[in-house]
């Protein structure tokens, strides 16, 4: 009953962590971490993202420019793109290391301490994604935040909102924490330990000693 419990936690783990890094991956590249709409021109609604500025007009039209230049940027969206790419390779590596140390899966069936290592290996390696997703999208956040109730900023001009991309990261990083951290407790060494070999591969020697029926020849005489 236990295996079973804890075989189904992994499969738990494993698909909330697969959830968390495919959304990290969609975070990473859609132009929807802030929104911004102008008052002088309610058609048009302003997108910025970590690589690329979108124009969404009431037609339907997309007009997207990318970044001019990295060094550019404003720090958070520097560090933001290294974050969430190294968030994304950690998510697959993660994957990749607790795909082959689940139970069901028959690599290194006979070394059940090598699974156990890899699950949890995988497992911290998706927490570590979970924290390289929330740490850029709540910095983001947070500059939008400032920014929004800067008191310095004269009222007319427009702000910067929070996107969609911003609270679909913030569910990546949990999925990619919450899925981790099941695959890291599910690691359990009893449930992966070597089973005892059984008591017929004893040696005969082992087993006539134990039965106390085999007398070594010199004895025979003590015996008469």
């Amino acid at each position: 009953m236990a295996g079973g419990w804890w075989a189904k936690a992994q499969g738990g783990g494993m698909l909330l962590a697969l959830l968390g890094w495919i959304s990290s991956c969609v975070t990473t590249f859609v132009p929807l971490w802030k929104n911004l709409n102008l008052d002088l021109n309610e058609l048009e609604v302003w997108n910025m993202g970590l690589w690329q500025v979108c124009i969404t007009q009431e037609e339907g039209v997309v007009e997207c420019q990318a970044h001019g230049s990295f060094l550019a940027l404003p720090p958070e969206l520097r560090i933001s793109r290294l974050l969430m790419c190294l968030s994304n390779g950690l998510g697959l590596l993660g994957c990749l290391l607790a795909a082959l140390g689940l139970e069901g899966w028959r690599t290194c069936e006979d070394k059940p301490g090598r699974k156990r290592r890899l699950l949890l290996g995988g497992g911290v390696t998706l927490g570590m994604a979970g924290i390289t997703t929330l740490a850029p999208v709540s910095w983001v956040a947070y500059n939008t935040v400032l920014d929004f109730w800067d008191e310095t900023v004269p009222d007319i001009v427009p702000r910067w909102e929070f996107g969609e991309a911003t609270f679909l990261g913030w569910f990546a990083g949990a999925f990619l924490a919450a899925g981790g951290l099941l695959l890291a407790c599910s690691a359990r060494s009893t449930t992966m330990a070597t089973p005892l070999a059984p008591t017929c591969h004893r040696a005969p020697a082992a087993r006539g000693l134990a039965g106390g029926h085999h007398l070594h020849p010199k004895n025979a005489d003590l015996v008469i």
